[in-house]
């Protein structure tokens, strides 16, 4: 119940496009946007085929509508090379036989998904093969042994990272002079040197580009990179 309720809210997030033709994803924004396909699928009634255009650095919408002299949405859905919506993230986009959910995180894509109308397991949609997230999986493919490996490098590092982040996230909160007269002032016991929190931070953010081009994300996880997107 309750997400068929969120859905219904991302779905009226979408606003309706103006028609104008894709344009295709170039190498030189290979770092600022990225392209997904949703192919036809005669079984599922789905007779036409669907992009959504991610822009990461377009201005979000004024009121459901492009900004004057902004000349891109962050988020742009496509039919058969027509734009058909424009949005902001998180939202959803009801297609024959399913819903494309779209979402945007701190280091990328968290979110880009069919969800089937039987509500049956989500897929990911195809990413475009010149963008970020088509060259990871292409390299996935070619090399499996090691796609896995850096991925579970990723969860070890992130992993760490939430451990480092409890001790800390405690030290912030009491801080706070309401909380610290009622429990009193806690001083995280993790002190790292400059120099390894520098390296631990910048292995972090290479971990969480990692999940994000994967389209992998997990509340306990991705934790240290939600809160890193707060403070």
């Amino acid at each position: 119940m309750f997400q068929r309720l969120r859905r219904q809210r991302k779905l009226g997030r979408a606003k309706p496009g103006d028609g104008s033709a894709l344009k295709d994803l170039r190498w030189w924004q290979t770092l600022t946007r990225t392209q997904f396909a949703l192919d036809p699928d005669h079984g599922a009634g789905r007779e036409a085929s669907y992009i959504v255009d991610v822009r990461y650095l377009a201005t979000e919408l004024e009121g459901g509508r492009i900004a004057e002299g902004v000349r891109h949405a962050p988020i742009a859905f496509y039919r058969d090379g027509r734009q058909l919506h424009i949005a902001n993230s998180p939202v959803a986009f009801e297609v024959p036989g399913g819903t494309v959910e779209v979402a945007i995180g701190s280091y990328g894509l968290s979110r880009m998904h069919l969800v089937p109308s039987d509500d049956g397991p989500a897929t990911t949609l195809r990413p475009h093969p010149r963008s970020l997230e088509g060259l990871r999986a292409r390299f996935g493919r070619r090399h499996p042994g090691a796609s896995r490996l850096l991925g579970a490098l990723a969860i070890v590092v992130l992993l760490i990272g939430v451990v480092l982040m409890l001790p800390q996230a405690a030290e912030l909160i009491t801080s706070i002079p309401p909380v610290a007269e009622r429990v009193g002032a806690f001083t995280s016991p993790i002190q790292l040197p400059a120099w390894l929190n520098v390296t631990v931070t910048v292995a972090g953010v290479l971990a969480a580009v990692e999940r994000a081009l994967t389209l992998r994300n997990h509340w306990l996880i991705d934790a240290e990179t939600t809160w890193t997107s707060f403070v």
